[in-house]
């Protein structure tokens, strides 16, 4: 489940940022695309968790999301881009053929990626719920459940080092060694509208993984509805918000914002600084190497739980903001390749320290009836508010520090160091949890 769910997400997520300007979008279009998922979060948060909570089996629940999202981010495969030129026969015409030019496809594919979201962004929290409803010790075991779903994610992003590959520029195999061969292949990348061809797969891709996902959520184990508590609201999220009264639910849920929109940043414009001059990365290999963080996550998602145990809440999530800080410090000041690819090792210690972490905290901490949507409401920060107020101030930033088609990275990276920075100083400093969950009780209602 955890592998398939994070599959999909990590098959389009790290190429779409620059496929969308290849389109002919603009930046406003661009922006609206990208924050469906922000939406999608916000829905998850209000409306859809209420219903798996409380009036579905948490299974079907997701079978039925993962058939419908995935049909839409499949159809997005065919979706042309704006600067399509369409050639129609008209007899009318002394040539006998007029060009339309200028089709508009940005309305079928914000519709269609606002679909996906709307049914996939929701199945995050709930598939946290099957987890932790089926697991003795969700401390000490989701860590190495979740840790799957990483997998999933560096799973999506390698064999596109290969179908990325431009291999008209590659000598056949019988005309050169294996070595030289291989090296030829690896180190060439399609570009124009090859790239932007070859990337359309990407959302193929996540379809065919998401309706397999639905297949195999009809074979999960069965996940009741659980039933509001007597006296409890009427709707969940407002019980999860009421939490918010307490100062370390309060200073937990301003960290997630702003590390979330911090998290976005490297989303937005890690691929475009692995790809430009400074550091000179071929196209095909920057799912890749992005996902060398998912790889790191990896090993230390298993450690997790012990991590927890011998540092404690407070330690371990500002350690997790902590490395994005050092992650953006490192791309300011040493842009070279293999410092570059290395330090992307920190994504495990941001992720899995700080995301997850708080992911089990929710569990831990907030009332029985309410768990799936206190998910949701912490998915919102991290899927929805971080990212969608990311999406236009990260973007509009790297215009600031544009100079021609040349960005100055420097300067640019330096903004989500110190941001991170501050919210892990201020975390350290002001997030005083209970030791116990018990210590934490419910909200007054």
């Amino acid at each position: 489940m955890m592998f398939l769910e994070f599959f999909i997400w990590g098959a389009w997520l790290p190429l779409i940022f620059g496929y969308l300007p290849s389109l002919g979008f603009s930046a406003t279009q661009q922006a609206w695309i990208l924050n469906a998922f922000a939406i999608g979060s916000f829905t998850a948060m209000f409306f859809s968790t209420q219903f798996a909570d409380r009036n579905f089996a948490a299974e079907k629940f997701v079978a039925f999301s993962h058939l419908v999202g995935g049909l839409a981010i499949l159809a997005l495969t065919w979706v042309p881009g704006n600067k399509l030129a369409e050639i129609a026969s008209d007899s009318s015409t002394e040539a006998g053929s007029r060009v339309v030019e200028g089709f508009d496809s940005f309305w079928l594919f914000f519709v269609l990626m606002l679909v996906h979201c709307l049914f996939y962004v929701p199945t995050i929290s709930i598939t946290n719920t099957i987890a932790f409803t089926h697991l003795k010790d969700a401390q000490k075991e989701f860590g190495r459940v979740r840790l799957w779903g990483t997998i999933g994610w560096i799973a999506a992003s390698w064999p596109f080092v290969f179908l990325l590959v431009d291999w008209t520029k590659v000598p056949a195999l019988g005309e050169a060694g294996f070595v030289e061969w291989l090296g030829a292949a690896l180190g060439t990348s399609k570009s124009g509208a090859e790239m932007q061809a070859a990337t359309r797969y990407t959302f193929l891709a996540a379809g065919i993984a998401s309706l397999l996902l639905a297949a195999l959520s009809t074979t999960l184990p069965h996940t009741p509805p659980r039933k509001a508590e007597e006296g409890a609201e009427a709707f969940a999220w407002l019980e999860a918000m009421r939490l918010l009264a307490k100062p370390f639910v309060l200073v937990l849920f301003v960290v997630t914002f702003f590390d979330a929109a911090v998290h976005q940043c490297y989303f937005i414009w890690t691929g475009r600084f692995l790809t430009s001059p400074q550091v000179g990365i071929a196209g095909n290999w920057v799912m890749p190497v992005m996902s060398i963080g998912q790889i790191a996550e990896v090993g230390t998602m298993a450690l997790l739980g012990l991590v927890l145990k011998r540092l404690g809440w407070r330690t371990t999530m500002t350690l997790g903001v902590l490395g994005h800080a050092a992650r953006f410090a490192v791309f300011a000041f040493a842009p070279s390749p293999a410092v570059v690819v290395t330090i992307n090792l920190l994504h495990g210690v941001c992720y899995a320290f700080f995301f997850a972490t708080v992911y089990i905290f929710v569990d831990e901490f907030f009332p029985k009836d309410a768990r799936s949507s206190a998910q949701g409401l912490f998915n919102f920060l991290i899927l929805g508010l971080g990212p969608f107020a990311a999406n236009f101030i990260w973007t509009g930033l790297g215009e600031r520090y544009k100079t021609g088609d040349v960005y100055d990275f420097h300067s640019l990276f330096l903004v989500p160091a110190g941001v991170a920075f501050i919210a892990a100083l201020y975390l350290f400093l002001f997030f005083h949890p209970p030791e116990r969950a018990d210590a934490s009780p419910h909200p007054t209602r």
